[in-house]
């Protein structure tokens, strides 16, 4: 197990960040950590990372005791914290062989360093001082340190903060792509990215874990209503869509579009098709509707 988390709490004084949260992840998977801000993820990154000591409970990176043996344990971790110190003052090649040397990588460092800018799109920025890249570019950096030393454990809090369209989509592909053989937790506010990348999720709230699966059985839990919506090339009344067997309520969208609901998780699409061929109505869409991740998340957090 490439990180086994035991009864973590964080205590400020009487408030609790975290709150006895127990949990594991195996080599190989990528975990979304979810929460609203103030629920408790950056304490919990800070904790694993060694950058903070619990109040109680135990965390455990690659075998190696957090607490006890933090060196050990921060030597198979990469980390980009949510803040990304960087030093603004240096060329982005420059910082990296310094962070290069502190991981003591020696005749590696060139690759290595060759490698990071490679797979981060740093190439063409390298003889740039970091300050004076955009903040998309200083993130990159900070996720080409994080990986420099080729961890086993990546723990990136918002690693996607500040970058464009086109740089979110190669980002995700690279978290997809270390998550084959490496440990990678990530936290973010972006409901489609952890859908995208994340194997399974993690829902943090007030300190307490409120949901851990993937996101399809997440979004199974509240799907417990069949949801269609269906468009007529006709004009239709809410009063005749009601003649419909099996609808419990009827909502007209944007667009002139209907949304059905049945209750439970009957299909009422057979339904809506043969009101419309009794009608004589011609259907221009009818799709069954599912609850988003961030509908989970709302319920879960709200």
């Amino acid at each position: 197990m490439s990180i086994l988390v035991k009864n973590l709490t964080k205590e400020y004084g009487p408030q609790k960040a975290v709150n006895d949260i127990s949990f594991e992840v195996k080599k190989g998977e990528v975990l979304g950590f979810l929460g609203p801000n103030g629920a408790g993820k950056s304490t919990t990154m800070k904790i694993l990372t060694g950058y903070l000591p619990q109040t109680a409970g135990s965390a455990l990176v690659c075998g190696k005791d957090i607490t006890t043996d933090v060196i050990e344990a921060q030597k198979h971790i990469g980390y980009l914290p949510e803040s990304n110190p960087l030093y603004y003052d240096m060329y982005v090649v420059e910082y990296l062989e310094f962070m290069a040397g502190i991981h003591k990588l020696g005749t590696k460092t060139k690759s290595r360093i060759d490698e990071m800018l490679e797979a981060t799109g740093l190439t063409a920025e390298r003889r740039k001082k970091v300050g004076q890249l955009s903040k998309g570019y200083k993130q990159r950096v900070g996720l080409a340190q994080a990986m420099l030393h080729n961890p086993e454990v990546l723990i990136l809090d918002e690693p996607t903060s500040g970058l464009d369209p086109n740089q979110l989509v190669e980002i995700r592909a690279l978290i997809k792509k270390l998550g084959r053989d490496k440990t990678v937790v990530f936290s973010s506010h972006i409901m489609q990215e952890v859908q995208a990348v994340a194997d399974r999720v993690i829902i943090i709230n007030k300190g307490k874990i409120v949901a851990d699966d993937t996101t399809e059985q997440l979004q199974s839990r509240i799907n417990n209503e069949m949801l269609v919506t269906a468009a007529f090339k006709q004009p239709v009344t809410k009063a005749i869509l009601s003649e419909i067997k099996g609808v419990n309520h009827i909502v007209q969208l944007d667009g002139g579009n209907w949304q059905f609901t049945a209750a439970g998780q009957k299909d009422i699409r057979e339904e809506i098709f043969e009101f419309a061929k009794q009608r004589q109505l011609t259907l221009l869409e009818l799709h069954k509707e599912s609850y988003s991740l961030e509908e989970v998340f709302k319920q879960l957090t709200s």
